[in-house]
């Protein structure tokens, strides 16, 4: 593959894949929800800082490495973080998902800075097969049906909720599994759980947002059997859950203030 010719930033816009700060944030974010525990302290330190040089073209970075920690050195007054540490981070950052690296070279083909990417965070809609476990009786199957059932049969199947992994509460996985059972769908529900919970402020109380969680899970399938009208499922479900943590979170605060003054 051919490297990308150095130059100006503004030369890279193309590879943006953010219409604005706001929504390369809200992804960021997402991001850092379900990974951040995958990064040491130092290694967040420079995923930030690469995030805020990658603010003039949305998502986009092509700032020497140097000239990055240069900067970490400088807001923390000489102790920022190592190359290396900061080369590891790059690793996980791309193992994860989160970027991707291009290297560029200059016009005399020696190897210049390298471009780093920000990918959007996947915010995907269950399988279609895994809209609701409604069990139906079926009888008098046609001759093709059955030779479709027989060959889906044969195949391999997705994982179910059994392969969830652990750090899915059971209470969780056991309401989720009874209208979606496929693992995957199960662990993006509670993605989308961390998340809500980290714009919140309320990602070290996981207990109180998992009792509210559960309760918008069920106001989703409610609206779902009522309505029908219900889409991205996933996507519906963390707006419920976000409105209900910002007024849970608001109120305590309100609540709070009420006891200062007391």
């Amino acid at each position: 593959m051919t490297n990308l010719k150095s130059g100006s930033i503004d030369r890279f816009e193309q590879f943006s894949q953010f219409s604005s700060l706001k929504e390369f944030n809200t992804h960021f974010e997402m991001w850092l929800a379900i990974n951040k525990h995958d990064f040491s302290k130092g290694e967040l330190l420079g995923l930030k800082r690469l995030v805020r040089f990658a603010a003039k073209i949305t998502g986009v970075c092509n700032a020497k490495i140097g000239t990055i920690l240069k900067a970490i050195n400088e807001e923390y007054k000489d102790n920022g973080i190592s190359r290396s540490t900061f080369k590891r981070m790059i690793i996980k950052a791309v193992e994860l998902g989160v970027i991707t690296v291009q290297e560029t070279e200059r016009k005399n083909g020696s190897q210049s800075s390298n471009l780093y990417v920000f990918l959007r965070f996947p915010i995907s809609e269950p399988p279609k097969q895994e809209i609701m476990n409604h069990p139906k009786e079926t009888s008098n199957l046609s001759k093709t049906k059955k030779q479709e059932i027989n060959k889906r049969q044969e195949e391999p199947s997705v994982l179910d909720h059994t392969f969830v992994s652990d750090r899915v509460p059971q209470p969780f996985v056991q309401l989720v599994n009874y209208f979606f059972s496929e693992a995957k769908t199960i662990e993006e529900y509670l993605n989308m759980t961390k998340i809500a919970a980290y714009r919140n402020n309320l990602e070290k109380e996981m207990k109180i947002v998992l009792e509210i969680a559960i309760q918008s899970f069920k106001q989703l399938i409610r609206t779902v059997k009522l309505t029908q009208v219900v889409k991205n499922h996933v996507a519906y479900f963390y707006g419920i859950l976000d409105k209900k943590l910002t007024k849970f979170y608001y109120t305590r605060l309100y609540e709070m203030g009420l006891d200062n003054e007391l």
